[in-house]
């Protein structure tokens, strides 16, 4: 009797959960096997700053599946603490190393699909395997220094990297009570946005109590045995009980090189628009992959849980036998910096001025609701613009909760290829406890129609 069609996933984060069950739902008959190398699959990695900060109580509650309830609920096998070692591509099997006992097992299948996420990046000299030295990118790394800061008496800490994690890092620390340097090698923070905003937030970290040290290029870790004592930087030493890492994610393709899959040029996995890699057997789905950007038409990598979600679901049903292409990403992302809301959606000038596109932009400053109203703040925002098409290209906005609003409507005006002109035209909601009488928006999308 032949065996049912068998479906390998590896990596049981969030695209990898989201292609198994998928996979089975398409397929039922299908067997699907999911191998997680830690012990948590299917877990919240966005919040996990907010179990740091104790706004979150328990990092039980990031754990959204155990094996059993995911294999009861979705009907698809899962194993913990699995290290898929090697694909045999020609043979169609996987070599798995099972960590709990040691050994060391293949699985044949019909079809693969990659879903190994992506890495926290380190530096050089500051190892993780130091007592008091951490990354921020998974439940294990949360464990760990929340044990460490509950045993140990922490009253400082450096934070490396001024980046999305790097901000969350430093409230959730403050939040601690415990003192937060935050060191930065580029000249200014968040450099990822344009200066404008950076300027701004800075502001909010120094009026929360951070100390905001730019321009750092040699910094050298001091070490004593098994932790480390502090930095040393342009003369400088800084003690320290705690360092985090906060210096961004590679994708993790250790598996996909060892097979001989295509590497795309951000040096994540190359896939086609139905999600399979140069192997037509095999597929790969979030951090792990390189996807188009719908503003420049050219892959990028685009690390986020949103559209590792949405892959998995694709890489899924095409593994079982479906014929779904994915849509060209606009990234769209967001951070909390204490009482405010960064948005940050399609190109930066940065990005679009690398990309070569010529730019115009138009910035405002308005009130997210009627001045009289309780809860009545400023909001910041700015709209670029392709110079020669007029086509908005991305935008940035510094506020309150509304900012998640007017990243996602211009996404959609960015999908929609609409000119900037649109923003002025649009009929917006208002009701004064909720909106503000004139849309920052519209603001925005007059300067446009005045000036371009």
């Amino acid at each position: 009797m032949k065996r049912p069609v068998r479906i390998i996933v590896v990596g049981g984060n969030a695209a990898g959960p989201a292609a198994a069950a998928k996979a089975k739902r398409f397929n039922p008959n299908a067997d699907v096997i999911l191998f997680e190398a830690s012990e948590f699959i299917s877990t919240g990695t966005c919040e996990i700053p907010y179990v740091l900060s104790g706004e979150i109580d328990d990092y039980r509650k990031l754990l959204f599946f155990s094996p059993s309830s995911f294999k009861n609920e979705k009907g698809v096998k899962v194993y913990v603490k699995q290290f898929v070692e090697e694909i045999d591509t020609k043979n169609k099997n996987v070599v798995v190393k099972d960590f709990i006992d040691g050994k060391t097992l293949n699985y044949d299948y019909d079809k693969l699909i990659i879903a190994t996420g992506s890495k926290a990046k380190t530096l050089p000299g500051f190892d993780t395997e130091l007592k008091n030295v951490f990354t921020l990118k998974n439940i294990n790394d949360l464990i760990q220094i929340n044990e460490f800061i509950t045993k140990q008496k922490i009253t400082r800490a450096i934070v490396i990297g001024s980046g999305y994690i790097g901000l969350e890092a430093a409230e959730s620390l403050i939040k601690r009570n415990i003192t937060v340097q935050l060191i930065e090698k580029e000249n200014r923070l968040l450099p990822g946005a344009d200066e404008e905003f950076g300027n701004e937030i800075l502001k909010i970290l120094i009026g929360n109590g951070i100390e905001f040290i730019s321009e750092v290029a040699d910094l050298e870790p001091i070490i004593s045995g098994d932790r480390l004592l502090g930095v040393k930087f342009r003369g400088k030493f800084i003690e320290t009980d705690l360092v985090l890492l906060s210096v961004g994610f590679v994708p993790d393709t250790y598996l996909a090189r060892s097979a001989k899959l295509e590497i795309g040029k951000s040096g994540a996995i190359k896939i086609d628009s139905y999600l399979r890699t140069s192997d037509r057997f095999i597929f790969a789905a979030g951090d792990s992959v390189e996807v188009i950007n719908a503003v420049t038409g050219k892959p990028d990598y685009i690390p986020l849980a949103t559209h590792a979600y949405e892959l998995g679901h694709i890489a899924g049903e095409n593994a079982a036998g479906g014929n779904v292409k994915y849509d060209p990403f606009v990234k769209n992302i967001s951070v909390k910096i204490f009482n405010k809301f960064f948005a940050s959606v399609g190109l930066s000038k940065t990005e679009a001025v690398k990309n070569g596109l010529k730019v115009v932009e138009a910035s405002a400053k308005a009130r997210n609701l009627v001045g009289v109203m309780p809860g009545s703040d400023y909001v910041i925002g700015k709209v670029l613009a392709d110079k020669n098409s007029k086509q908005i290209i991305g935008g940035s906005f510094l506020g309150s909760k509304e900012v998640s609003g007017y990243a996602d409507l211009l996404s959609a005006l960015i999908k929609l290829r609409a000119p900037a002109s649109t923003l002025s035209k649009i009929n917006y909601n208002y009701t004064p406890p909720l909106s503000p009488f004139i849309n920052l928006l519209s603001i925005i999308g007059k300067k446009f129609s005045e000036n371009y």
